[in-house]
């Protein structure tokens, strides 16, 4: 049975005939608890996963901390991974992308290795200090484990867009612990302005379990904080509940926020293109991109851009955390990031996009809140989400993710932000295969148009 909108929408529908209402009814209940048969064991089998996951990339991050040394290897590493994914995994290369294309699209389908060797990949690219995340890794682990157990419940082709859906909220909320960011991310990335609700209980549900599951292993996330913030006085102050003088100020930043998304996104592409063009010989993409990572740390002198950026390798660290404290970042912190990260990813190493761009994110809200006189740890919070939704073009989920990360009592200002950051943003995110209505329509209007032309030529032959 098919899990689809119009599905659900005829078994809401209320008959006057009561019988007929009793089989709808049932027919509805029937098909949710098949549901919850079929996401319970794909979640939890994401998020044991993801557990793991999550420990050995901590394990992987504080021995590069302890032996230094291991960064001069990176560009080593980088051949080992080039030369996995050109023998196991060439399959599997296109990444997040392959997953989304494939919801879109059926094609050949989504293979069961990408989880263990996107998860090798992204430990070996952390653990000789390469600046990426695990978003993207978290996503491809969430999906080949749902094709695979799609194929082994034998469900359709309709069916297992859905398992695909619902193994990137698993994947999702269960490495971040945003259970509800993790469903919605999962069904907005897809298409722009457009979103899959017959997807979106699987999707909650996957997400839930998935992070359930993360902390019945015991593995926690990163817990963040916004300081109490006192209220601006101006002459509307005493008649208003909401602080306009601050609001405008957060919209004023979500501007640079948004174009830091696209700076972030261009860069990633274009750096990509730019080493595929220079080099025939591809091995020698991630070597040059690991020379150029350590070039850059040691003329910087400090290693706070390598990795995740959310440990403290030394006191006095640049991270996200202290970020959210006056005085935690530097002024182009959010610029250095953003250049490491986009080399790490453009020349070959694995991982993901998303915690690089909360670092980016959070310090660039640190240097903002100096020069706009602005709470610190609020324009923090809101750079975390507001990058993050102009890099993806997803700002229902980044505006819930802040709710859930930092409490609802910022919820207006968050929205504000994450609006205000995905409209500057453009519509070229860092997914390549997120497509949007207008393209659709566009190709379906050509479409059409070939097969008018095709017809009045026809005619004419006829003639």
């Amino acid at each position: 049975m098919k899990f689809s909108k119009s599905v659900l929408s005829s078994n809401f529908q209320i008959s006057h005939n009561k019988g007929n209402t009793n089989i709808s009814s049932l027919h509805l209940l029937k098909n949710i608890l098949r549901w919850i048969l079929l996401i319970l064991p794909l979640a939890i089998a994401v998020g044991t996963f993801i557990a793991f996951f999550l420990w050995a990339l901590s394990a992987a991050i504080h021995l590069r901390f302890h032996y230094k040394w291991l960064l001069y290897l990176l560009p080593l590493a980088g051949i080992g991974i080039h030369f996995i994914y050109q023998s196991v995994g060439k399959s599997s290369e296109k990444g997040n992308n392959l997953i989304m294309e494939e919801i879109h699209q059926e094609g050949g389908g989504v293979p069961w290795h990408m989880a263990p060797v996107i998860l090798i990949t992204t430990v070996l690219t952390h653990l000789f200090g390469g600046s990426a995340g695990r978003e993207g890794t978290a996503v491809q682990i969430g999906g080949s484990i749902a094709a695979l157990f799609g194929k082994w419940f034998g469900l359709n082709a309709s069916d297992t867009k859905v398992m695909l859906i619902a193994g990137i909220a698993a994947g999702f909320g269960a490495v971040f612990g945003t259970p509800v960011t993790g469903a919605i991310f999962a069904i907005e990335v897809l298409t722009l302005e457009r979103m899959r609700y017959n997807a979106l209980l699987p999707a909650l549900l996957a997400s839930l379990v998935g992070d359930l599951t993360v902390s019945a292993w015991n593995v926690h996330h990163t817990a963040y904080h916004i300081d109490a913030i006192a209220k601006t006085s101006y002459f509307l102050s005493d008649y208003l509940s909401i602080d306009l003088f601050l609001l405008s100020k957060i919209i004023a930043a979500s501007v640079i926020f948004g174009l830091s998304g696209l700076l972030f996104s261009t860069m990633v592409h274009q750096i990509k293109g730019f080493f595929n063009r220079l080099f025939s010989i591809k091995w020698l993409i991630p070597v040059c991109g690991g020379m150029i990572i350590i070039l850059l740390t040691l003329l910087l002198q400090r290693p706070d851009y390598l990795s995740l950026g959310i440990d403290a390798e030394y006191p006095g660290a640049i991270t996200i955390p202290s970020a959210f404290v006056h005085g935690g970042a530097d002024t182009w912190s959010w610029l250095w990031k953003t250049v490491y990260t986009t080399i790490t990813l453009g020349t070959g190493f694995k991982g993901g996009e998303v915690t690089p761009l909360f670092y980016i994110g959070a310090t660039l809200g640190n240097t903002l809140s100096g020069i706009l006189n602005a709470p610190v740890s609020l324009f923090a919070a809101i750079g975390f989400i507001a990058v993050f939704s102009g890099a993806t073009n997803t700002p229902i989920a980044c505006t819930v993710m802040g709710m859930e990360l930092f409490g609802t009592d910022y919820s207006l200002f968050f929205a504000a932000g994450c609006f205000t950051a995905y409209l500057f943003s453009g519509n070229r995110g860092i997914y390549s295969a997120q497509q949007s209505v207008a393209s659709e329509l566009h190709r379906s209007k050509t479409y059409l148009q070939q097969k008018l032309s095709r017809y009045r030529i026809q005619r004419i032959k006829n003639k």
